[in-house]
């Protein structure tokens, strides 16, 4: 536990940094392009439209979903996909990425994965906002189950960074995580109710079992909190009550295996 706190302690202690640090991560990530940041929100509005293509119209999946036309029911869905599958890919690998750039800094180790997260928080930010826009424009106009998003937002940055306090320790130590996680999240997204639902298909236990996947709470979450009008977090208290388990986990865990790894990082890197 006393690890867990030190990492607390460590975030709050750099938090300007890590605004800073994110900041200039955005630049640097955009340096090459005319439009600049803009892509952020752009190259995931792009690949909305191919998936609502794709899933929607060729697949013959447009028919509206519990009364929502197909493609506001999708956009509630996957509004938080984008940041936490970029937030782990970027944060599992930035340690042994960035630990040569910040090693003789008077920084701790373990805010390197947050900065990065931050950098792609910011976008989220922004594409839920436009996501909202477009919502209003279609008639579903804001509810007082917009305030759900105060507790789904921060829970989709909670859980990208206990993940990947616990990857970015791990990758450095064997590389080829990476390529795992990288698979398992693609698995995790076609079997997460983002862009269709089938769980009223599957048998209770089955259906039960995928449920334990964060993504399913989130996906359902933000549909929810935008579309639905449902309070998602107490009619589904134990799935609540679960993925903050689930998170506490990860950064007990995560803690654990920083602290233990930390004083080796230059040798394995």
């Amino acid at each position: 536990m006393k690890d867990l706190i030190k990492i607390v302690k460590e975030q709050i202690s750099s938090f300007y940094l890590i605004q800073r640090l994110a900041k200039f991560q955005m630049r640097i990530d955009n340096n090459n392009n005319y439009l600049g940041v803009v892509w952020e929100v752009l190259n995931p509005a792009i690949q909305m439209v191919m998936y609502w293509f794709v899933f929607g119209y060729a697949m013959n999946r447009n028919e509206p979903i519990d009364g929502m036309p197909y493609v506001l029911w999708m956009l509630a869905g996957i509004s938080f996909w984008f940041f936490i599958n970029k937030a782990i890919l970027d944060g599992s690998k930035s340690i042994y990425q960035k630990y040569n750039t910040v090693a003789k800094m008077n920084f701790p180790l373990s805010a390197i994965p947050s900065y990065i997260i931050t950098s792609k928080f910011y976008s989220h930010l922004a594409l839920v906002g436009i996501i909202m826009i477009v919502f209003w424009f279609s008639g579903y106009l804001p509810t007082i189950y917009y305030i759900q998003l105060l507790f789904f937002i921060p829970l989709s940055y909670l859980l990208a960074f206990s993940i990947t306090l616990l990857t970015s320790t791990l990758t450095v130590v064997v590389r080829d995580l990476q390529m795992l996680i990288q698979s398992l999240l693609q698995a995790m997204f076609f079997i997460s109710p983002i862009l269709w639902d089938r769980s009223d298909k599957f048998p209770d236990w089955l259906a039960n079992i995928l449920q334990l996947n964060p993504f399913y709470f989130l996906a359902n979450g933000y549909r929810a909190s935008l579309l639905n009008g449902e309070w998602y977090i107490i009619t589904h208290w134990e799935l609540t009550l679960y993925n903050l388990a689930l998170i506490f986990v990860f950064l007990f865990l995560g803690a654990k295996a920083h602290f233990k790894f930390r004083t080796r990082f230059s040798d394995f890197i």
